[in-house]
């Protein structure tokens, strides 16, 4: 072939080389861009999903704090449940030798080898252990989600099956037994409304624990008492494991160094479980024996009651009845159970120590009285005639002409002449009437309510005690402002008279009822309330000791705005001066004695006690329903707090009753009953210390 010849064969052939040549190349730049691409420009997006195909954190679940009282008795703790699982890809090669495996299994824990049908619909309803699968769509199941992970044929078994299937375990391969660890609370419904329980983590909290590396899915968070309150303190932290898995799921080295669990504090609480049970068995029985012999029915059977160092302010006891058994939740929340405290009128899944405020009635006299004696509205030897009712004009301005109000006294006979000594003694409505709001020339000028909410809130009401316990209601100190916003109409004379005794506006919880009693008590030192005595590690070593906080002393800090002869504020403040305690201390000492008003209660009482009852009328949603709330005729509940030894208080009480008619019996009888028990336990642990008293 001459040279002429090939040329030409190439020329011919030249456009589909060419063309070959262009998409060849072009395939080429694709695959080269493609390949640019992927590993350079997106590349660490494609390695963090592969990296997300091979390496997965696995989370190894922490031990929570254990809860003790201050005796170390147990109120919390965790204890194992098992379940019986599988882990497919353990199981024998042969299916013959796998089908005798389940055989064997289902003989001992009653599930059959074989139940239900696996479909779309099943599987998307499976779960593990809350299936009535058998053992072989189980583990089908488990063999294409994660055949190296055990997956539950059937859980929360008793320990000794367990130990049986442990036992047999040899002779199943892929057979084993998980234990997990659920709460267990010793002391049950005694101690439920402190302690509290557990349940799933709610949804609007789920973000920041997963970021602080809990388990969503198993993990648990407290709900209530101090299980809820002390949650970051008691949780502990899991730990973490960095891994590689292949692409059946077996884990196959570790990428990081593993990161161990870190168990929960422990926490030793004030309480004294004996001293609770006490309490609440104090005022179980006395409203048990006012229902016996009313004539009317049950009168009540909703109470709450707080015992106290007032030194310290460590709670001793306290106890909110009706509550709940918070056993009944360790595994799971049964729906029908939470629904039934849910709906119930007497709110037991509330603590009604520190969640629910209530008219203080006459408990609240001793901030009307230490306010006018500290402010000369009075003197103390001073001279108030009770006639037994007063009327007075009920204005809501200076021009307004007025509608004539009848105010009693309890005495209906009235008291005669009474000093603030025997107001307290005897509980005097009249009395505080006059000086709280002024009457005529006996009283030109009362105490008024901008002062009297200054006393109250010294005294701790209208504010948060600070105890280490969700969802406190602070209560309500009225002012003027607040009528004429939430109201709608101006302040009354008859307002500042009503809030003088605790009535009206006024609201207050049982803690801030006993705060100020504590305070009195300590000749004017305001302690914070506290359920925490330590907190301990896992050795039991004291990480926080307990060390007493004073929010203040009203005898010493200034806190009473100083008004001038027109009423306005000066801008600056004063104290309490201390005498008016000591006046207050005295008749607070006289109502436990004969003629007082807890003379009953306290009779033989050998503990030098103070106390003061209280009788609040009310109108809520659950009497104006029944029909109670007959004007002149309310319905009341019941108040008494208390405090002993006179001369050094050791303890403090309060009793609050729903609708308990009459302080100076429901309420007091349990005060008396806890502060006799107190002293006797008292007695007993010095006995058993080999401590002379």
């Amino acid at each position: 072939m001459n040279t002429g010849q090939t040329e030409n064969k190439l020329a011919g052939r030249s456009p589909r080389l060419i063309g070959f040549l262009v998409v060849f190349f072009g395939v080429m730049i694709f695959y080269v861009y493609r390949l640019f691409t992927i590993q350079i420009i997106e590349g660490d997006y494609y390695l963090n999903l592969a990296d997300e195909n091979r390496i997965t954190i696995v989370r190894e679940r922490t031990k929570r704090g254990i809860i003790y009282d201050r005796n170390g008795v147990v109120l919390a703790r965790n204890t194992a449940t098992y379940d019986i699982t599988i882990t497919p890809a353990d199981l024998p090669d042969d299916e013959g030798d796998t089908q005798e495996v389940y055989r064997k299994l289902s003989e001992l824990i009653d599930v059959p080898v074989n139940n239900g049908e696996i479909n779309d619909e099943t599987v998307r309803l499976y779960s593990e252990c809350g299936t009535d699968f058998g053992i072989s769509q189980v583990v089908y199941i488990a063999s294409s989600l994660s055949p190296y992970d055990a997956t539950g044929i059937v859980c929360d078994v008793s320990k000794e099956l367990a130990m049986v299937v442990q036992e047999k375990a040899a002779d199943m391969p892929g057979v084993g037994v998980r234990v997990n660890s659920i709460r267990e609370y010793p002391t049950g419904y005694s101690t439920a409304e402190i302690v509290g329980f557990l349940g799933p983590i709610p949804e609007m909290m789920q973000d920041e624990m997963r970021e602080k590396g809990f388990l969503i899915e198993s993990d648990q968070y407290g709900y209530a008492g101090v299980e809820s309150s002390l949650q970051d303190i008691l949780s502990g932290k899991n730990g973490r494991r960095v891994v590689e898995i292949d692409v059946g799921g077996l884990q196959t080295r570790d990428l990081e160094p593993p990161r161990d669990p870190v168990p929960g504090y422990n926490i030793m609480l004030t309480i004294d479980i004996r001293l609770q049970n006490v309490m609440r068995a104090a005022m179980i029985d006395t409203m048990d024996f006012y229902n016996r012999v009313s004539l009317t029915g049950i009168i009540t059977e909703d109470a709450a009651g707080i015992a106290m160092n007032p030194k310290t302010g460590e709670v001793l006891a306290m106890v909110s009845e009706p509550s709940y058994e918070n056993n009944r939740m360790t595994r799971y929340i049964p729906a029908y159970y939470y629904q039934q405290l849910s709906v119930d009128q007497s709110r037991p899944l509330m603590n009604h120590a520190t969640q629910v405020a209530q008219p203080p009635g006459s408990v609240f006299k001793i901030v009307t009285g230490i306010g006018a004696i500290n402010e000369r509205v009075v003197a103390p030897e001073q001279y108030v005639f009770d006639p037994g009712s007063i009327f007075m004009e009920q204005r809501y301005s200076e021009n307004d002409p007025g509608s004539t109000q009848e105010y009693v006294c309890h005495l209906r006979t009235g008291h005669g002449n009474v000093d603030y000594q025997h107001a307290l003694a005897w509980s005097c409505n009249i009395y505080f009437n006059k000086v709280g709001g002024g009457y005529g020339t006996e009283v030109p000028v009362g105490l008024g309510i901008e002062r009297l909410g200054q006393y109250a809130r010294a005294l701790g009401y209208d504010q948060y005690s600070g105890i280490e316990l969700d969802g406190e209601e602070d209560g309500l100190i009225p002012t003027t402002t607040w009528k004429r916003v939430n109201q709608g109409e101006s302040w009354a004379t008859g307002d500042t008279y009503l809030a003088s005794m605790g009535q009206g506006y006024v609201t207050a919880t049982p803690i801030q009822v006993l705060g100020s009693f504590v305070t009195v008590a300590n000749g004017g030192i305001h302690i914070k309330p506290t359920l925490i005595r330590e907190i301990l590690d896992e050795r039991g070593n004291t990480i926080l000791p307990f060390t007493p906080q004073m929010h203040w002393d009203i005898t010493k800090d200034p806190r009473i705005m100083i008004y001038d002869e027109n009423g306005l504020e000066t801008g600056e403040y004063k104290a309490v001066e201390p005498w008016v305690i000591d006046q207050t201390r005295r008749g607070l000492r006289l109502v436990p004695q004969p003629g007082g008003t807890a003379e009953e209660a306290f009779a033989g009482d050998t503990h030098e006690s103070s106390a003061k009852t209280g009788t609040a009328e009310y109108c809520d949603d659950i009497a104006n329903a029944k029909g109670l709330c007959q004007f002149g005729s309310w319905p009341a509940h019941a108040w008494t707090a208390g405090y002993a030894p006179f001369s050094d208080p050791e303890i403090a009480v309060v009793v609050f009753v729903y609708n308990g008619r009459e302080g100076a019996y429901l309420a007091a009888y349990p005060v008396r009953r806890v502060i006799d028990n107190y002293f006797l336990l008292k007695e007993y642990d010095a006995e058993v210390a080999g401590i002379n008293l």
